[in-house]
């Protein structure tokens, strides 16, 4: 048997590991079966040209008939949903990472953008949403004079 120092500081962590541990261990990810009654979100990258706002976003697996994009105000909505293609008991799985069943994701646009003149395109799972800029929202060049 071997007896060792009790180091009482050795015990305590830092904020930072605790966090750390907190988001890595636990409640971040659902263990294998457990279910959040929630609806899905979609990641979404947004930029801006001189002329538009443009809303991009993975939709794999999804008809572009099934995609609802509304915009209210100037509120963006993005709304679906992902549906299984086969039918697989679910004793069955061995791992189960695809989600599938409604996803919806709204996200505020700023002032000037023109919803009513938006065009959607979709290819190859990419949804790709143009919004036009008015004409007061788009950046003026000042030409500096000489005297």
């Amino acid at each position: 048997m071997s007896i060792t120092r009790w180091e009482p500081l050795r015990d305590f962590i830092s904020l930072r590991e605790a966090m750390d541990r907190l988001f890595e261990e636990g409640w971040v990810w659902p263990r294998a079966g457990w279910r959040l009654p929630i609806q899905e979100t979609l990641a979404i990258d947004i930029y801006e040209t001189p002329d538009n706002v443009v809303v991009r976003t993975a939709v794999p697996g999804v008809k572009p008939e099934d995609i609802d994009i509304t915009i209210t105000g100037n509120t963006l909505t993005i709304a679906g949903e992902t549906k299984a293609e086969e039918k697989v008991e679910e004793e069955n799985y061995v791992r189960r990472e695809r989600r599938y069943g409604r996803f919806s994701r709204s996200i505020i646009l700023r002032s000037g953008a023109q919803g009513e003149k938006a065009e959607a395109t979709f290819e190859h799972g990419l949804l790709t949403l143009t919004i036009p800029k008015a004409d007061e929202a788009k950046p003026k060049l000042i030409e500096v004079k000489t005297k």
